[in-house]
């Protein structure tokens, strides 16, 4: 069987828990944060887990994570 291509962005926009699951950043906390209040943006921070539906194409774009 040849290599699989990993997608180059994918690799950069997630990670994997020791538990398995897929982590990624969380959107809306990169510009404009002046608009927004504190308790949002302090939720924004740290990391989300992927949706069950968007892990498995996920899982297709990074095959030896």
């Amino acid at each position: 069987m040849p290599k699989l291509k990993t997608s180059s962005t994918a690799k950069k926009r997630f990670k994997q828990f020791a538990h398995g699951k897929i982590k990624r950043r969380r959107a809306f906390h990169s510009h404009l944060l002046t608009g927004k209040t504190k308790k949002r943006k302090r939720r924004l921070r740290g990391h989300g887990v992927v949706s069950i539906g968007d892990e498995k194409r996920i899982r297709r774009r990074l095959p030896y994570l």
